[in-house]
């Protein structure tokens, strides 16, 4: 046994995950508590390389959001607006089918839509955009909106969360995204999202999804006011839901920004580079039935992003191109990276770069 073992506090989950055996609450606890940063990676890396061998994944894609117009205003958000507010904006029909106009000689395989519960817009307008963005490109996988404006669209429609989907899938929507969860724990909702559906709902729109043979993402928003405790119960409710429907493809952490929330006077900062990678690596050891663990390398930022490659990452998602909600909470990234810069940031961390779909199949890989 290495030197980096021998010393551990952590030989017992080491052991478990040596034997491939289920980590428990109080192990995901340890763990989230330890500060054996490179223990927990050797073992988170031990997955990653068991899941996808060498292969990193990353996609070329386009992120659109179609308003920031919304009717929560979420405490933790910096992108909702009032509609009277000068900064404002939603996007007509022809403008989002200009942008999805403006990828087709870039061999985007997937579109990223999602917004604020905007009041004017109504179910309609929702299946158009679908329509336009599917002929503008006819190959690209459409993931699109999250189990809170699912949720929303029902509530204002009358109809339920399947009718919703059917209607939007025959429209042209292929797959959720995974925003919208933040962190399941009611009293954390009560505090920084009061408006929003809670846990149960979101889950429930997501098994949902997974019921019509739909595959979506899942998340969680940390870095805030959420304990130790309440991220590890997030990630148990989720492999509850996966092992009972195995709809999930990947599973993305995001660091919460406060700059220009409504959480912003509370003292909380950036989360730093330790804590990404860390939280990273446990959810790769706590989220054992999902193939693929993303770092949004917007929300962490490229290097570190680089770096989780060797904590149990295998995806860094992907060219992304004109986020807006991350930056309007104090996100320096820049808005977009070449897919040849994603190539290079894989092949530097001594993993084999593979361009793929939203489903994983891979399109290009080596390079």
């Amino acid at each position: 046994m290495n030197k980096l073992l021998s010393d551990s506090k952590l030989l017992d989950i080491v052991a478990k995950v040596e034997q491939g055996e289920r980590l428990n609450r109080e192990d995901g606890i340890r763990l989230m508590e330890s500060s054996e940063l490179l223990t927990i990676g050797y073992m988170a890396d031990l997955v990653r390389q068991r899941k996808n061998g060498d292969y990193a994944y990353f996609i070329v894609n386009r992120h659109i959001n179609h308003t920031n117009i919304c009717a929560n205003l979420c405490k933790l958000c910096a992108f909702g607006k009032q509609p009277e507010d000068p900064e404002a904006y939603t996007m007509s029909l022809e403008e989002i089918e200009a942008k999805a106009v403006e990828c087709r000689d870039e061999k985007i395989s997937e579109v990223h839509i999602v917004g604020g519960l905007n009041p004017e817009l109504k179910l309609a307008y929702f299946e158009d955009m679908l329509r336009r963005v599917r002929r503008a490109l006819p190959d690209a996988v459409i993931q699109a909106f999250t189990a809170v404006e699912i949720d929303y669209f029902a509530q204002t429609e009358g109809l339920t969360v399947e009718e919703v989907l059917r209607r939007l899938m025959a429209a042209g929507l292929d797959s959720l995204p995974g925003g919208g969860a933040e962190v399941f724990s009611q009293r954390v909702r009560d505090k920084i999202c009061e408006k929003k559906i809670d846990g149960d709902r979101w889950l429930e729109v997501h098994e949902t999804a997974h019921s019509l043979g739909m595959r979506t993402n899942a998340t969680m928003l940390y870095g805030h006011i959420e304990t130790i405790a309440e991220r590890v119960d997030h990630f148990i409710r989720l492999r509850e839901l996966q092992d009972k429907t195995g709809g999930f493809l990947a599973f993305i952490p995001l660091a919460f920004h406060p700059q220009n929330t409504g959480l912003e006077g509370m003292g909380l900062s950036r989360t730093t580079g330790y804590e990404d990678l860390k939280l990273l690596a446990v959810a790769r050891l706590m989220l054992d039935n999902f193939d693929h663990i993303k770092a949004f390398w917007i929300m962490i930022g490229p290097k570190v992003a680089q770096v989780s490659l060797s904590f149990g990452v295998d995806d860094i998602d992907g060219t992304v191109v004109e986020e807006k909600i991350t930056h309007a909470a104090g996100g320096d990234t820049g808005q977009s990276l070449t897919k040849q810069q994603l190539v290079r940031m894989i092949k530097a961390a001594g993993r084999i770069p593979a361009e793929r779909d939203t489903l994983y199949k891979i399109l290009e890989e080596g390079f």
